[in-house]
């Protein structure tokens, strides 16, 4: 996950590619099809990197109209929107230097094509 958020966060900048993995070619079967056998989703470029301690998520609603964002605090608290999120900032002074702003809300694009 830790190596998703560093790709996610840099995709403009540094934009991933196969032969920046050892061992990897762009020759090489992929380790996954685009198909419908499961729901694909795409991001957004450029999301900030997760603040350290946290954990962000995605839950997917029953009728697969949208995915959404909450995060996770170091203390196990679901936090679902910007207003949770400064009111544990405040709440929690061990975690000085992160701000609310630091927090991505953004959900992904659900391709069409993949739901079941």
């Amino acid at each position: 996950m830790e190596a998703f958020e560093e790709i996610r966060c840099k995709a403009f900048k540094e934009p991933f590619h196969c032969r920046l993995k050892a061992n990897c070619s762009c020759d090489d079967p992929a380790d996954i099809e685009y198909d419908s056998s499961r729901t694909w989703v795409t991001n957004k470029p450029n999301l900030p990197k997760t603040p350290q301690g946290f954990r962000r998520s995605l839950v997917l609603r029953k009728d697969y109209s949208k995915l959404d964002p909450y995060y996770i605090s170091p203390t196990g608290r679901r936090l679902r929107t910007r207003n949770e999120i400064a009111t544990y900032l405040k709440d929690h002074p061990e975690c000085k230097g992160i701000a609310p702003t630091d927090f991505d809300f953004s959900s992904p694009k659900i391709m069409q094509d993949t739901i079941p």
